[in-house]
């Protein structure tokens, strides 16, 4: 899947601020959906490249603060930036220890607000490119054959050929013609390479079978 653009969708109930928050950053070049509401955000869906969400604290309906404990539960990776006029303290604390990016009170500077949307920009970026590399490490252990799958467990906890052929029953020649087709279809240049993908995969191995 193709990354798109760059886009900063603002979430704000007043018209006059969405549209000077879109002026604003389309003027530095970034793509801007300017919405009035969460649900307007849950119809329209989230755009294909890196994003970054400007939201408003207290909206009609759902609140940006509800809205941002939603995703948590849902497992959803949206960076958020929080802008209002009637912040406190603990509103604060509480969208900061939930993993916003800042939380500007209105009137806020431009610059402060840029800079927020680069950060929340590149963590994004950082994640969606980690997805699409774990997604790749994914289709390349399905392309492994179910004996493959068993050596290459065993492989990466240390076991040598010998000992993986007593656990598996086969001989060690056929362990060594596994590992290697392992090694060339996961694409692993060394063993510590092999283990840092099992890793990833979350890979548990079965307790080997005394030979």
């Amino acid at each position: 899947m193709t990354e798109g653009p760059a886009t900063v969708i603002v979430i704000d109930d007043d018209p006059s601020i969405r549209e000077a928050l879109g002026s604003l950053l389309r003027s530095v070049g970034f793509d801007v959906q300017l919405l009035a509401s969460v649900s307007d955000l849950l119809s329209s869906g989230r755009p294909r490249g890196p994003t970054c969400l400007v939201l408003d604290v207290r909206l009609p309906g759902q609140s940006g603060l509800e809205f941002q404990r939603e995703l948590s539960r849902r497992n959803i990776q949206l960076p958020i930036i929080f802008i209002t006029g009637h912040g406190d303290i603990p509103m604060s604390v509480q969208a900061m220890k939930g993993g916003a990016i800042e939380f500007l009170t209105k009137p806020f500077r431009d610059q402060d607000l840029l800079d927020a949307v680069h950060v929340g920009l590149a963590r994004d970026r950082a994640w969606l490119e980690n997805e699409k590399a774990l997604s790749t490490l994914h289709a390349s252990y399905e392309s492994l054959t179910p004996r493959e799958r068993e050596v290459m467990a065993l492989v990466v906890t240390g076991r040598l050929n010998k000992q993986i052929a007593g656990d598996l029953g086969v001989s060690e020649i056929t362990v060594k013609v596994h590992r290697s087709q392992v090694m060339q279809k996961m694409r692993a240049k060394s063993l510590p390479e092999l283990a840092r993908m099992a890793d990833k995969l979350k890979l548990v191995p079965e307790n080997p079978q005394s030979s």
